[in-house]
């Protein structure tokens, strides 16, 4: 594992290795124990999308395991105004130890990896959010104590959190059920990997069926950053795809409700089932402190 660049990446065995370090690191964390594990080392953080919980969590971690983060709007570099991303990798690797993007093309970051010579981590592109998804296993392994026979379904968009939700989860060992409209599905190399599993993993346009037996019911919202020009025409698309109630008598007993946030509230999921799994939502966010973490520790340690 030299990058995290997308989950598709990431085998099985690293995935859980990441969740038992990051399980490590937040129970150091709430009982004292110093982990120091990157003193000396700088993490620059490049935002081309704004965030309040990647920036967050990614400076409290860096800190918390010793190092130095090193914050860089689009403002701030000349990435955004022309010069080519090799030129920006290839000074930066002689700069710092790691980089952070949060952007919107995946060629961004996988350029970066290709031309520069130290490890990027992607905080998220249009394709995928693979820190995310990592904080959603974790909490999930959490929550239900393994992975071993649960359903985990994800009712919205075939979004970058679709993608990544896909795939970490079959990697996992969970059976995987997506609904979303016909004219919004994951791109064809996440279905692509998806078959390969056979009957783990089902697509469906009805939210009742893909909800029906879950253990894990997640979301997401209709109109992502970027997005904005066409929300309400979402709207009216996602009408109908709402995790309410209605969706919840549908899973089993004692189903888990996650949501990435920030989350809008009477759209994409109801007041009253937020507030209901608020406990779950909240320890999920935590929970991308710690998993963010356990993935700068194995890149720059």
């Amino acid at each position: 594992m030299k990058h995290l660049l997308k989950m598709l990446d990431l085998s099985s065995e690293e995935i859980i290795d990441i969740l038992n370090l990051a399980d490590q690191l937040k129970y150091e964390l709430k009982h004292g124990i110093p982990h120091p594990h990157l003193k000396g080392k700088t993490l620059g953080m490049i935002f081309q999308k704004a965030s309040t919980r990647t920036r967050v969590s990614f400076e409290t971690g860096m800190y918390q395991l010793g190092g130095y983060p090193l914050f860089l709007s689009s403002n701030d570099l000349q990435i955004g105004r022309g010069e080519p991303v090799q030129d920006t990798a290839r000074v930066l690797s002689r700069y710092i130890d790691g980089i952070m993007i949060r952007t919107f093309e995946q060629k961004e970051v996988e350029d970066l990896a290709e031309y520069g010579n130290i490890p990027i981590i992607n905080g998220l592109t249009d394709f995928c959010h693979p820190c995310q998804v990592l904080a959603d296993l974790m909490t999930i392994r959490e929550f239900k104590g393994s992975f071993d026979g649960l359903k985990m379904c994800f009712i919205g968009d075939g979004n970058n959190m679709a993608n990544s939700l896909i795939v970490g989860g079959l990697k996992v060992g969970m059976s995987v059920s997506i609904a979303c409209p016909d004219d919004y599905q994951p791109p064809k190399v996440i279905l692509d990997f998806a078959k390969e599993y056979g009957d783990k993993f089902e697509m469906t346009n009805s939210p009742k069926q893909a909800a029906k037996g879950a253990d894990v019911l997640i979301t997401d919202v209709w109109a992502s950053m970027g997005q904005e020009e066409e929300a309400e025409k979402r709207r009216k698309a996602f009408a109908g795809y709402q995790i309410n109630d209605e969706l919840i008598a549908e899973a089993k007993e004692g189903a888990m409700v996650l949501h990435c946030l920030p989350a809008h509230r009477e759209e994409e999921i109801t007041e009253k089932v937020f507030e209901a799994h608020a406990n779950e939502i909240f320890e999920e966010a935590e929970n991308r402190l710690h998993a963010q973490k356990a993935v700068m520790v194995k890149l720059m340690a």
